[in-house]
């Protein structure tokens, strides 16, 4: 499935819910989220049935994502049911980690192959600051449980934080060093939330490098991926940049993202999105909804601060 630009569409980040059970600062207003009501939401059989749509159009890999996909009840059900589907190769998730200890192994079991757990801190203190609550030990104990079961690589996405988490790179850069585990920095984004967060928190990733000197880059055969990664000598992880302020990578997109209101974002930094929950209760042909909306997707992402996108990340997905 191609775009008007020629770029093969194959990947599709599905959000199962809007909901999370941590607040983290520069995600969720400190309240939360006004709760959506069961009927807005995409149920699992509708879900299944765009996901079968997407699949058979020739997406072939997919991401869970949140809120916290693990709090939705059902999530592991869809994973094993979705990992049958023809022309599925690779199923992921990306995690905040806290629940992670106890759905390891039935993740693994399922279906789920690799998992992304979002850590900005190594701080005891400035993890239950930042995300307003959380403990940093659950998410270790997740991380090891999900190293335990099989579901590598694990990657850990940081937010690079001005006056938060910089003096922490080179601890985190270190992880890489014994474990086959993926660090990847990720510059903060004016997404919703963070779009009104102290601008002076943000920093370039190439502060990375200027911290930690015996970086190297290495080839990485995924060319769609937004990641540009470096390793330290004789390291068994590697450490991965992703720059969406200072380098934009729109050049090689080849993904989609369906909200769990069942709309589809064909750019994370575009307001621009497409209601195919309402499609399907119209009785469309979806693939052909969604074949035409393809053919929309944006060429490049422009983050000038009147285009800002206005929803919060737990709500379009991670």
């Amino acid at each position: 499935m191609k775009d008007s630009f020629g770029r093969e569409i194959n990947y599709l980040r599905i959000s199962l819910t809007d909901r999370c059970n941590l607040r983290c600062e520069y995600c969720m207003p400190e309240k939360g989220v006004n709760k959506l009501k069961h009927a807005d939401i995409l149920s699992f059989e509708d879900l299944y049935e765009l996901t079968k749509a997407f699949v058979e159009l020739g997406i072939s890999k997919i991401r869970l994502t949140g809120g916290e996909p693990l709090i939705r009840l059902g999530a592991i059900d869809f994973i094993s049911k979705i990992s049958k589907l023809d022309g599925v190769r690779d199923i992921a998730m990306t995690s905040n980690g806290v629940l992670l200890k106890k759905y390891a192994k039935d993740l693994k079991d399922a279906g789920l192959n690799r998992i992304n757990i979002s850590l900005d801190t190594l701080n005891e203190a400035k993890y239950e600051k930042i995300t307003r609550g959380g403990s940093l030990n659950n998410v270790l104990e997740g991380i090891k449980a999900a190293r335990e079961v099989g579901l590598t690589p694990i990657k850990i996405n940081t937010v690079l934080i001005g006056g938060f988490n910089a003096d922490e790179i080179p601890e985190l850069v270190n992880l890489t060093l014994k474990e086959d585990i993926d660090i990847r920095f990720i510059e903060l984004m004016p997404i919703g939330e963070a779009a009104e967060y102290d601008l002076n928190r943000f920093i370039p990733n190439s502060l990375v490098l200027e911290k930690v000197k015996g970086l190297k880059k290495v080839h990485n055969e995924d060319i769609s991926s937004p990641a540009t990664y470096y390793k330290l000598p004789n390291a068994k992880g590697r450490v991965g940049l992703i720059n969406p302020i200072t380098c934009k990578f729109c050049s090689n997109c080849n993904r989609v993202r369906l909200t769990s209101t069942g709309r589809l974002k064909l750019c994370l930094h575009s307001n621009r999105e497409i209601d195919l929950k309402k499609s399907l209760e119209n009785g469309e042909d979806i693939k052909e909804v969604i074949r035409k909306a393809i053919l929309t997707k944006e060429e490049e992402h422009y983050l000038e601060d009147e285009k800002y996108i206005s929803r919060n990340m737990n709500q379009i997905g991670g």
